[in-house]
């Protein structure tokens, strides 16, 4: 059986896809992305899988 570790990630709106490439290029996949907690900023949730 996979198994994965997640992350919750902050996303910056003038660095969302700077912020996303340097955690995929780590070996993290985005699963969603939504609204923080106030609505104000947006929250990435990662995985990837444990070795």
């Amino acid at each position: 059986m996979t198994k994965y570790e997640y992350a919750t990630v902050p996303l910056l709106s003038h660095a969302t896809k700077q912020i996303l490439d340097t955690w995929g290029s780590d070996g993290w996949e985005l699963v969603t992305v939504i609204p923080a907690p106030g609505g104000e900023q947006l929250v990435a949730y990662m995985k990837r899988e444990i070795a």
